[in-house]
């Protein structure tokens, strides 16, 4: 088999690469890492090479650093945060006679290897001819406990296939710290920041076939253990020598495989952080996590992991019907929001999840805005943990609302631990529609599970903080009503303007819900000092919410005067020009009517309440001809409009785009890691696109409708106890409840009541429209041209 582009047959369970493609290697490191929420493991390959970024990843484990500033200003942030490769356990390097199985080397007679998505592994299987002649075949099991969240565990396996005779392997199972291999690009603002050794070691301890290293970091004060625990099945004599030293721990096995022989090695391995805990008590945590993985044993941990996801898809799967293709990529997506964040246990959802070092590890808005909806309706346990740790930096927040001057929190637009690390400030600070976005996620948590608990004891606050925060930040004008200036939405080519409608219509809901929350929680209210003056002040700003909107043109305006902006001349701009942040100055950029990112048309999605469907519609066709779509982001509220607003076909290739970002890397930066917000894209177009799903005013509803090559959707969704499932076919939805007491939900408006039996509902047709475009040049990927 000679080296070229990798093969990705299309099958419904599964993803797998044919071949080995070393101009890809780092997006595919990125779409076969395995994650639970608090451990991340690149796909890279246990013998280290090749390998583009060979990263290990903790949930919350970071480094800081000075943020640079050409000038610096009054509330400016001092330092950054990055996330750190920590100490690689994936390595397992096989010698044969005296060649380094390296796949860059030798021959490669057959590869692949398959992200199964039913039993939550990366397998491999590589025959492979060393240049000495010898062929053997080595084949990998590589697992992260979804149940176990401080576990992982590879099966590691070497066939010898020639017939030449007895074959003297030897296996060297690592654990290093401080490795080399963090890319970094250095013009791409998306990238990590690079560090030089960041981790310090403190322990190193070795007997047996077990090894355990702690090391701390320099500047943030974190402490990191990593073990490892060996089990070994050989066909005759080996050696075997354990050492741990400074940032290597080794166990070698050397052994002689007869002729049609094997031997297998199972590497347990077991991580754990702590800012408060001795080196020592870590590694007794370590150390006292493998004891109980190996007396588990491997297959036990296999058949956990396949029960959990077997309950998982269970309550969550989407079925498509006519698109093989994306019903791979939609699945493939959701396995990897799952790992995002169903161990974070009160940790966040990074941008990238655990897959790579881009962004340098941070949270943002998407968390709350596209990850948390999916885990709310299939994972709500795992949504909950996400907000609980936003409300651990409840206190940071305040003291940032104190630096700048207001009241409540203000919530940080990119962090790790909870301090605003964003040193740009017309797309960090600026975006105060965060806090917004983190109260919607709230409310729909709430709404969707009616955890009294969570809103009592974190919930609430959260609204009522933020609402503090949006009375303190806004003022009222006698001729406009309630206004917010200065402000970022979503749109990152439009900064610091008055009135964006998103953010002003997102903070109107918050508002209104933190006087619902003033009521239901008296307690919490009355500790935290809320006034009846207070809450009539959030109500009165929510009812004069300024939205403004071109009498002319007929269609809102992304915020005070966009539509009078000059025009962003797309004819005569190169293909080669995007994403444009890349390529013209800001700006330029930020007095031309060019959108980055849907922001009018997610607020037409999100707050559609707030709209009359001829109004989304009007405004949809006036704003997807200046939408760029230079963020992996925009595609999913895109598709979602578009399917409401009676472009099927468009919101299918809008679909298939946010779903195949990472698996054709759309953006060309997949190796940074996964874009975790687009991937859980796939789920929200299925569901709220086609699926028409909102959850407004705390009502379940459904308006669906389906493309013309989909003969079938099926998806389900957890809601109040119950486990809803809806299938839509081209000219009927049916609607049933698997368990759980009857739910009322309205179908087009309608309301009915879905109990255990079908209920089959006609489908009325779709607004007839007129057709839109897109800026020259960027028309919807066609996965014809982009396979």
């Amino acid at each position: 088999m000679s080296e070229g582009r990798a093969v990705f047959p299309i099958e419904p369970w599964a993803l797998t690469e044919v071949g080995l493609d070393r101009g890809a290697l780092g997006a595919h490191e990125s779409v076969f890492a395995l994650a639970n929420g608090h451990i991340g493991m690149r796909g890279s390959f246990e013998e280290g090479e090749p390998v583009a970024v060979p990263g290990t990843y903790l949930n919350g484990f970071f480094e800081e650093r000075p943020l640079p500033y050409a000038e610096v200003g009054f509330g400016f942030p001092e330092m950054g945060q990055t996330v750190v490769n920590v100490t690689d356990g994936k390595l397992i390097r096989l010698l044969v006679n005296d060649s380094p199985l390296d796949l860059t080397y030798g021959e490669i007679i057959d590869h692949q290897r398959t992200l199964d998505l039913k039993a939550g592994v990366l397998r491999r299987s590589t025959e492979w001819r060393s240049p000495g002649g010898r062929t053997v075949r080595v084949s990998s099991t590589r697992l992260v406990s979804l149940v176990r969240r401080s576990i992982a565990a590879i099966e590691y396996r070497v066939e010898l296939v020639d017939d030449l005779g007895d074959l003297y392997v030897a296996l060297q199972s690592d654990l290093l710290a401080n490795e080399d291999g963090q890319a970094s690009e250095d013009d791409d603002p998306r990238a990590a920041a690079a560090l030089a050794s960041p981790l310090q070691c403190e322990l190193a301890a070795a007997r047996g076939r077990r090894a355990v290293l702690v090391h701390h970091t320099k500047q943030s004060k974190l402490r990191v253990a990593a073990g490892m625990e060996h089990v070994i099945e050989i066909p005759d004599s080996c050696t075997e020598d354990v050492e741990a030293v400074g940032d290597l721990a080794r166990y070698t096995l050397a052994a002689r495989i007869p002729p049609g022989g094997s031997l297998t090695l199972v590497k347990f391995l077991a991580y754990g952080w702590s800012s408060r805990r001795s080196a020592p008590a870590l590694r007794d945590q370590v150390e006292a996590a493998l004891a109980t993985a190996r007396l588990a044993g491997f297959e036990r941990l296999l058949r956990e992991q396949r029960e959990l996801l077997a309950q998982h898809w269970d309550e969550a799967d989407v079925e498509i019907e006519g698109d093989d293709e994306l019903q791979q990529a939609v699945r493939v997506g959701m396995f990897h929001v799952l790992q995002a964040g169903l161990r974070g246990e009160r940790q966040a959802i990074p941008a990238k999840g655990l897959t790579g070092p881009g962004y340098d590890g941070h949270t943002f808005w998407d968390t709350e805005t596209y990850v948390l909806p999916v885990l709310t309706y299939t994972a709500p346990n795992a949504a909950r943990d996400a907000l609980i740790w936003r409300h651990s930096t409840l206190g940071l927040a305040r003291e940032r609302a104190v630096v700048l001057g207001l009241r409540g929190a203000a919530f940080p637009w990119r962090t790790i631990r909870g301090e605003e690390t964003s040193g740009y400030w017309p797309a960090g600070t600026a975006a105060f529609h965060i806090n917004a976005d983190i109260a919607d996620a709230v409310v729909r948590y709430h709404s969707a599970t009616l955890d009294e608990a969570f809103d009592r004891d974190y919930g609430a606050e959260l609204l009522i903080e933020t609402a503090r925060l949006w009375a303190s930040l806004g003022h009222f004008d006698t001729e406009h009503g309630f206004r917010i200036d200065g402000v970022t939405g979503p749109d990152e080519y439009t900064a610091v303007v008055d009135n964006n409608v998103y953010t002003n219509l997102m903070a109107q809901r918050n508002l209104r819900e933190a006087a619902a929350a003033v009521g239901r929680q008296p307690d919490v209210a009355a500790r935290l000092e809320v006034t009846d003056d207070e809450v009539e002040a959030w109500l009165r700003a929510a009812s004069l919410m300024a939205v403004p909107y071109d009498t002319q043109r007929g269609v809102h305006m992304q915020s005070d005067g966009f539509t009078h902006h000059e025009e962003w001349d797309f004819a005569t701009t190169p293909r080669s020009k995007y994403p444009l942040l890349l390529h013209y100055p800001y700006f330029d950029i930020y007095r031309k009517q060019v959108v980055k990112q849907a922001d009018l048309v997610m607020a037409l999605h999100l707050r559609g309440d707030a709209f009359t469907l001829e109004e989304k519609i009007a405004d949809f066709a006036y704003y997807e001809p200046r939408t760029t779509r230079d963020s992996s982001l925009s595609a999913t509220q895109q598709a979602v409009v578009a399917a409401e607003t009676g472009h099927l076909e468009l919101a299918h290739q809008y679909w298939a785009e946010a779903a195949l970002t990472d698996i054709q890397n759309l953006h060309h930066n997949s190796g940074h890691g996964l874009h975790i917000a687009s991937l859980a894209g796939g789920w929200t177009v299925a569901v709220a696109g086609f699926g028409g799903l909102r959850d407004h005013g705390g009502e379940l509803s459904f308006a669906p409708r389906l493309p013309d090559r989909i003969t079938r959707l099926r998806f389900r969704v957890v809601y109040r106890g119950r486990k809803l499932t809806v299938t839509v076919e081209p000219d009927r939805a049916t609607y049933r409840l698997v368990d759980g007491e009857p739910l009322a939900i309205r179908h087009h408006g309608r309301q009915v009541t879905v109990d255990h039996a079908d209920l089959v509902l006609e489908l009325p047709p779709a607004p007839e429209v007129a057709p839109v475009t897109q800026p020259v040049g960027r028309e919807p990927c066609r996965r014809s041209r982009i396979r």
